[in-house]
Order: C-alpha cells, then sequence, then structure tokens
C-alpha cells in the first residue's frame, strides 16, 4: 500500500478487519519491521488521539518518529501558488514539502477543511501536494475531506462488538457551537457503505453530505424513527455542505442531542463517537457514562489501525 488517504486503499475489509484483530493479539509482532525507518508526522491542526495513537503504532512497528507542529515550532508556511509572499509565512510548502522528504520514510499529514474555498477543501489541495512532491508514501491523519485511520477503527470496534452478522448503524448528526468539518462523516459513510450493514444517516433537512459519501446509505430527517432498533449509534455534528451554506452553522437543535430519550429506541445499542465530545451538546452525560458508551474502546483501536497501515506501507517500501 503506497497511500492511505480512503477505503478504497485498505483493501478488502475482512482481511484488514483480521489483521488487525490479530495484531491486537501481540502488537509488536513486527517490530523489526521498521528498523531504520522513519515515520514524520506533520500536523497543520490540533491533535490527541491521532497523534498518540499513530506515534504508538510506528514504535510497536519498530520506527523513528518526527513530529512537526506547522505553525507552533516551524515557519508558518504558504499553500497558494502565485501568491506574492510579503506576508507572515517566510516559507512555501512546494519548497517544504521535498525537503521534508529528505528526512523520512513515510509521512502523515494532518489538515484539516479551511471553509475559504469548498473546492480547495474537496480537492484535498495539501494532502495531494504532499502525494505530489515528497517522493515518500503518505497517509491522511485526517484531511479535509476523510479520516480513514478513525473510520477504519470504527470498523474495527464494531466487528469486535457486533451481536448480529447485519447490524444496523445509525450515523447522527448533533448540535455543536461552532461549524465542524464534513471529513469524519464523510469518512464514516464511505467505510460503512464498503461492509453489507444497515446503514442510516439522520440529520436535519440542510445537512446533506455529499452524494459520494451519502452513497447508498438511508437518510432519515427523522431522528427518533433512524434510531428505532439500531444496534450501534455513532454522533458526530458537521457543517452544512451546500454551496450556498458550506460550512455554516444552520441548526443548534438540542432536540437531537443523544440522550436516553432517543436510546431507548434503539436494540440496546453501543454508543460511539470520534472523541473529543462536548457533554450535553452532542451526547448527556448518562448515555456516554453508560454501560453501552464504547468510546473508550474505539479510541483505543485507533493504535490497531494505524499499526496495520503503516505495517502494510512498511512492506510496500
Amino acid at each position: 500500500m503506497k497511500n492511505f488517504t480512503c477505503v478504497q486503499d485498505i483493501g478488502n475489509l475482512k482481511a484488514a478487519v483480521d489483521e488487525a484483530l490479530d495484531i491486537k493479539k501481540n502488537r509488536f509482532k513486527y517490530v523489526e519491521l521498521g528498523r531504520n525507518k522513519t515515520l514524520m508526522m506533520i500536523f497543520f491542526n490540533s491533535s490527541l488521539r491521532t497523534r498518540l495513537s499513530t506515534q504508538k503504532a510506528a514504535l510497536n512497528l519498530g520506527m523513528n518518529v518526527m513530529v512537526l507542529d506547522i505553525n507552533q515550532g516551524a515557519w508558518k508556511l504558504e499553500t497558494e501558488r502565485g501568491v506574492i509572499m510579503d506576508g507572515d509565512k517566510p516559507e512555501h510548502l512546494l519548497e517544504a514539502i521535498p525537503v521534508m522528504g529528505c528526512y523520512c520514510d513515510i509521512i502523515g499529514v494532518r489538515s484539516f477543511a479551511r471553509f475559504e474555498s469548498k473546492d480547495e477543501d474537496y480537492n484535498e489541495m495539501i494532502l495531494n501536494q504532499f502525494i505530489q512532491y515528497s517522493g515518500r508514501p503518505v497517509f491522511s491523519m485526517e484531511a479535509a475531506t476523510r479520516h480513514p485511520l478513525q473510520s477504519f477503527a470504527d470498523l474495527i470496534t464494531i466487528e469486535e462488538y457486533k451481536r448480529t452478522p447485519r447490524p444496523k448503524v445509525v450515523m447522527t448528526w448533533a448540535p455543536h457551537p461552532r461549524p465542524l468539518p464534513q471529513a469524519v462523516p464523510n469518512s464514516f459513510a464511505e467505510w460503512m457503505n464498503a461492509t453489507d450493514y444497515d446503514f442510516v444517516i439522520t440529520h436535519p433537512e440542510g445537512y446533506e453530505l455529499a452524494p459520494q459519501f451519502t452513497g447508498k446509505a438511508r437518510v432519515e430527517y427523522d431522528q427518533l424513527k433512524a434510531f428505532e432498533g439500531a444496534d450501534f449509534v455513532y454522533a458526530k455534528n458537521w457543517s452544512a455542505y451546500a454551496d450556498e451554506h458550506y460550512g455554516e452553522v444552520l441548526s443548534k437543535d438540542r432536540a437531537w442531542t443523544v440522550s436516553d430519550r432517543q436510546m431507548a429506541l434503539t436494540n440496546q445499542a453501543y454508543f460511539m463517537h470520534c472523541l473529543p465530545v462536548r457533554r450535553n451538546m452532542i451526547v448527556t452525560d448518562d448515555v456516554i457514562e453508560s454501560p453501552q458508551s464504547i468510546v473508550i474502546p474505539e479510541a483505543a483501536n485507533r493504535e490497531i489501525s494505524a499499526t496495520v497501515v503503516l505495517k502494510r506501507m512498511l512492506e510496500a517500501l
């Protein structure tokens, strides 16, 4: 596997999950694979789980790790071509990227949607420049449109906890005080659509995702109806996608906050969220602290998904 940015890159999902569960039994099984290899992790945005889990995964594989926080200890980088660089950004990404590639074997990039241009966000301008100019294999640690390491961990978690071969998985929009990218819901939908699960997306009108990510999912605007008989509930906020409202908050309706009221309609569903989560906006204390909440095992599986991805990339070097 040369690059990892979406579900198609992982190949057969059953094989990937089987590999993940095998690695989970012995996280250091392939510790010699990464000897004398270096991972460079580049963060344009903040991180907790992604930073820690990916670094731990690299260590599991015997790799050296370098972490670079853009704008916090590095030169501020210009990303646009044709710009007269007379501002506060003294270095251009097109020089910085190949230099970074000189110092490592694999590059991970975290760069969120900026909501300045929908076309730039959905064309993954920054991530694709790393793929084009670094000369190294590149994987996404969350980009403008997808968060594949998170979605892979979500899939592993569902496979571990499912009580029926074809569970009903519901992804629900929930309110948030500020606009968030569509990357996590896009990616979760993309990965769920690649399974044979009964997959439902529920959100208020105006929060439709891009059609290529919604895919074959059933869209239900009545949250209570969507929750009926659910085996897993995945809560997440996202901002509007449509051109005229791209990146905007259209609603903060607290009726969509996941509470015991909605969960009572499910098939004793497990509650999932990628974290960090704003309590009593996205989900109530009672739900996230309940025995059905699997947000911590879900987060722990980030180490496993990253280990599988890095292992496969190392094998392809």
